[in-house]
């Protein structure tokens, strides 16, 4: 498929804003990379770039062609795993983005499960906030996302939902591991760790934490959910993680327990599996995504 060679060229000059990156990137020469690109502007009787002392900006037309060679690889992908079926490899790539809390546990077994199934498989998994995962599908960087508490974009279609509970966690030997059932004005009296103000969990506590008048004891922050976890072990803090993020079984998490906060608090919000609206998914992403549609479906009360 010669024709897609070119298509991909202008996509990663694009993407890194550099001719000579993209050709690095593409394990070609810059030249060679730019005189592909200015065939196809003479073809298409417009300038794609525009070229400056320290890189290229794409024009309006390349945004267009851009925008539009971005939606047809999904399509692309789709008939190459659909000859590929044929010939009964089941190969192809699903790419997913999806919140830190899928990345522990929830999506490795999940992946775990698929490839046992279809071994020829591969994955692409970028974790991200709800914001950055939602720009990747936009962008067709990704096929999937599977996030906690996703902005509303009108070409967003999503494919399962289902509430999750915030859930604290802490030592097993800690004062407030005998309660079932926590109250947010419990966790005043004792540090905690919390997730950056980029993440959904740590928006819900702050929202709480303003309607409730709590003002909790934060002792540490971090965009790291594997950060959170150790200091809950280390330092005897209690952390907050959404109920699929809470894997506290003694082979992933040792000492550590889980206890829910009371929905009077923070109220359950949606965790999400969703795509383009108007995209065809490649079918090994449309198979992952069913898959994902029954695993979510089984976590509903």
């Amino acid at each position: 498929m010669r024709h897609l060679k070119i298509l991909r060229y202008v996509d990663e000059v694009a993407r890194t804003g550099s001719i000579r990156k993209a050709a690095e990137r593409l394990a070609v020469t810059a030249s060679a990379v730019n005189r592909r690109i200015m065939d196809l502007e003479e073809e298409l009787g417009a300038d794609l770039f525009e070229r400056k002392p320290r890189g290229v900006r794409l024009t309006a037309a390349g945004e267009v062609f851009v925008r539009y060679l971005r939606e047809q690889a999904g399509d692309v992908e789709r008939m190459k795993s659909q000859i590929e079926d044929l010939r009964g490899l089941k190969r192809g790539t699903v790419r997913i983005a999806c919140s830190q809390a899928l990345a522990y546990d929830f999506l490795p077994r999940e992946i775990a499960a698929f490839r046992a199934r279809y071994p020829y498989v591969t994955f692409e998994v970028r974790v991200a906030d709800h914001d950055r995962a939602m720009a990747e599908l936009e962008a067709f960087a990704v096929d999937l996302v599977a996030v906690y508490r996703p902005s509303f974009h009108a070409s967003f279609r999503p494919l399962m939902t289902v509430e999750q509970r915030l859930v604290a966690l802490m030592p097993d030997d800690h004062p407030l591991a005998a309660k079932k059932t926590l109250r947010l004005r419990d966790c005043a009296d004792h540090p905690v760790a919390l997730a950056d103000r980029t993440l959904g969990g740590r928006q819900l506590v702050d929202a709480a934490c303003a309607r409730t008048g709590v003002t909790l004891r934060i002792v540490a922050e971090s965009n790291s959910f594997e950060m959170l976890r150790g200091l809950v072990r280390r330092d005897r803090v209690i952390s907050f993680q959404i109920e699929i993020g809470a894997d506290v079984s003694p082979d992933a998490t040792p000492g550590v327990v889980a206890r829910p906060l009371d929905p009077r608090d923070v109220p359950p919000a949606p965790l999400v599996l969703g795509q383009l609206r108007s995209r065809n998914l490649p079918i090994p992403a449309a198979v992952f995504a069913e898959q994902l549609v029954r695993a979510i479906e089984g976590m509903r009360v």
